[in-house]
């Protein structure tokens, strides 16, 4: 179809066509703009807003404020990086050609400051960053086997082989967020070509010819020049290097035996002696070459290396095109207290080997995963109690794992030895379906503990749903078998045994869940009354009881065994056993129990100190508190047992005792459960760290509560420190 001019009918010729569109091309060229100072207005307009207000418009709301770019400044506009100063970013080959970059006879600082600034963006990158703006900031990475100088050319191979296993690990265990860890290359090589013990062997050259310059100078000092302090100066550099080279070549070591999984006496050599090489070049760190002083207007610069070897805007180019993030590198010191924290973590990692139940494992995972470790850690941990777990939860031999679990936990008597219910065809088919079952759920709680701290808690909710479905199923296969046992010759209760093991992990989940907001500062402090609430009614208190069951069915089942061995022996042997017989969870319920007291205790503190208006509530027109009380427990309403307590409950439940109670009834009441609680953990032979902590905390809460419902400090604030501990905080007045 011929095109048509809009003033007339009639059909442009192909000529008059190319006319038009070059006209209208010339004029889109030229664009004016009509530029308009707004800086008066605006700051004269913002004075009217106080700190931590924004302005709210309909084209401009949080999502828009979040989503903005301050423009010019370094942290924000990383383009800004590019745009001061002069210097060009250089490739290898041409700082090679520059002479900005020496490929031979290196001097001891420069190695020194060279290999230091190397594990500082090392560490940078195991904090979140990217390859391409940290590691790969180093050139001698770019090409290691064209550097002449042997340290170096060692060190850089290894680096490279050292960033592989790394990635290798964390890409295995699959427990990394973006936030935590970035595993593209950006096309770079890490040396596949070199094998692992052609690495370690130039390390250990390298070692060996600075063994013999150390020994070799060390001994002129003794004999000859003691007080020559250009002689003692390259023996202390001669020092530092070696301590460095063999660092990297023991730490590298360290992870191969990790990835291994050999022995953990093997591992713990390793990580001991990096742990003393640490020490060393810590003292020495002064030692390398260190960035000349940067100007006012390069301040920017200061948070990158810019030694020689380095050029942070290098690899600028190769960054997906959106605003990249803002990259500081780690000081050395820091790098190198990072290392020593690191290796502290790896030594604990191989005690997971010794752990052989899955609930002490498990315990393990949660107690390792309070301190916030770092992604390299979490993901060995994970590899080395699941090493052929992978994406789709599968593990081999898994289901054993989790059996021998339950049968611990409870000793259910279908899974006992001897046990004649698993010699029906249907309830072995039950038994093994229902283990079969329990290998996602239970194996994603040991995932999600090797995430960060803010991913679990909403991989929590999630699980929850599972476990709904793994209670019915528990429940109808507990029935089958109960009814099959008391048609055997041997009849044995074996009511709601695999249901009460799963409750018991649903409610650890639950628990975990509500207490995380605490430590990720999810909560108001007005919230804190129905979360305590919460705990205390229903959670602890549900834990107690299936705790107790599992304790109780267990001393049922040994004592039943015993009369069977007894049936020759005397009655007073007999009744001797029973009394020296020792609970199996009676420290666990202890502990769950101070635990139950320490939330009623909050709980009444909080009501008390709404009461007296001593918390600070949301303004009524903003505030509905319904809303966020079945926000906070939404993840509950999935599961079947406990049912959840819904926000009309909980009004019924404590409306009444709000009305007839004031607040010096609450106070006492309070202190009294911290008494209890007190009392539970001073009856415990032993108490580990966290132990005393809430030792601590339930004292000086008790007193303090007794001083509020004694009237004394009724005007003071009060304060909650949870600096003791991210949980249960201390109330001050």
């Amino acid at each position: 179809m011929a095109a048509t001019d809009e003033r007339s009918s009639s059909p442009l010729s192909e000529d008059e066509l190319v006319n038009r569109y070059s006209m209208l091309n010339a004029e889109s060229n030229e664009v004016s703009y009509k530029w308009i100072d707004i800086s008066n207005e605006f700051l004269t307009n913002v004075k009217d807003l106080h700190l931590g207000e924004l302005l709210h418009d309909e084209m401009f709301g949080l999502l828009e404020a979040m989503s903005a770019i301050e423009m010019m400044d370094p942290k924000m506009d990383a383009g800004m990086v590019c745009n001061r100063g002069s210097k060009k970013a250089l490739s290898f080959e041409q700082a090679v050609e520059s002479g900005n970059l020496k490929l031979k006879d290196l001097t001891a600082a420069e190695q020194i400051g060279i290999i230091d600034s190397t594990w500082a963006c090392l560490v940078s990158w195991l904090e979140g960053h990217s390859l391409a703006q940290t590691v790969f900031t180093n050139l001698y990475l770019h090409k290691p086997y064209q550097i002449e100088d042997r340290p170096m050319k060692a060190f850089s191979i290894a680096i490279l082989k050292i960033v592989d296993s790394i990635r290798d690990f964390i890409t295995k265990a699959l427990v990394f967020e973006e936030e935590d860890f970035q595993l593209v290359t950006y096309g770079f090589r890490l040396v596949p070509d070199i094998t692992e013990t052609r690495a370690l062997g130039m390390l250990r050259e390298v070692e060996d010819e600075l063994s013999k310059k150390m020994k070799a100078s060390k001994a002129r000092i003794l004999e000859h020049e003691p007080k020559n302090a250009e002689l003692i100066s390259q023996h202390e550099d001669s020092l530092a290097l070696y301590s460095r080279i063999k660092f990297t070549r023991t730490f590298y070591m360290a992870l191969a035996a990790l990835g291994r999984r050999e022995q953990t006496m093997e591992q713990g050599r390793y990580l001991g002696g990096c742990s003393e090489l640490l020490v060393v070049i810590q003292k020495t760190v002064e030692r390398g070459i260190k960035p000349a002083p940067v100007s006012s207007n390069t301040s920017s610069n200061r948070d990158l290396p810019t030694i020689m070897g380095f050029d942070p805007l290098v690899n600028q180019r190769l960054l997906p095109p959106t605003f990249p993030r803002y990259t500081k590198i780690k000081s050395r010191d820091e790098a190198l207290e990072y290392f020593e924290a690191l290796i502290q973590r790896l030594k604990m990692v191989t005690k997971i080997s010794s752990y052989s139940s899955f609930h002490a494992a498990l315990d393990f995972f949660i107690d390792f995963s309070r301190n916030s470790p770092c992604i390299l850690s979490r993901s060995i941990l994970q590899l080395l109690y699941l090493p052929h777990y992978n994406r789709v939860l599968g593990a081999h031999n898994f289901t054993d794992i989790l059996r021998d679990a339950a049968k611990t936990f409870i000793c259910p008597p279908a899974l006992m030895p001897k046990s004649t219910l698993l010699n029906n065809q249907q309830a072995k088919e039950y038994v093994d379906t229902f283990f079969g079952h329990c290998v996602r759920p239970l194996g994603t709680l040991i995932q999600i503990s090797g995430h960060n701290r803010a991913r679990q808690r909403d991989k929590l909710a999630h699980l929850l749903e599972d476990f709904a479905g793994l209670q019915d199923e528990a429940e109808r296969v507990d029935a089958f078998l109960h009814n099959l046992s008391l048609k055997s010759d041997n009849p044995r209760p074996h009511l709601a045994c695999l249901g009460t093991w799963i409750l018991y992990h649903a409610l650890r989940v639950m628990i975990m869940y509500l207490l995380s907001g605490f430590e990720l500062e999810l909560y108001s402090i007005h919230e804190y009354h129905y979360i305590y609430w919460y705990l205390y009614e229903f959670l602890y208190g549900w834990l107690v009881s299936s705790l107790s069951r599992a304790d109780s069915f267990i001393m049922e089942q040994e004592a039943a065994k015993e009369m069977e061995k007894a049936s020759g022996r005397s009655s007073k042997k007999s009744k001797a056993k029973r009394k020296n017989r020792v609970r199996p969870y009676g420290r666990e319920i202890t502990m769950a129990q101070v635990l139950l007291n320490m939330c009623g205790g909050y709980y009444k503190a909080m009501v008390g100190l709404r009461l007296e208006d001593k918390i600070q509530m949301p303004h009524y027109e903003f505030d509905d508190e319904r809303v966020r009380y079945e926000h906070r427990f939404a993840p509950f309403a999935s599961l079947i047992t406990p049912p959840i307590m819904h926000y009309q409950e909980f009004i019924e439940m404590t409306s009444n005792a709000k009305e007839s109670q004031n607040s010096i009834h609450y106070y006492l009441s309070g202190a009294d459960l911290f008494h209890q609680a007190r009392s539970f953990l001073e009856g415990l032979p032993f108490l580990d760290f966290e132990g005393q902590e809430l030792l601590k905390i339930c004292k000086t809460n008790f007193v303090v509560l007794k001083l509020l419902g004694s009237g004394h400090k009724r005007e003071s604030p009060v304060e909650l420190d949870f600096s003791g501990h991210q949980h249960f905080p201390v109330i001050k007045v």
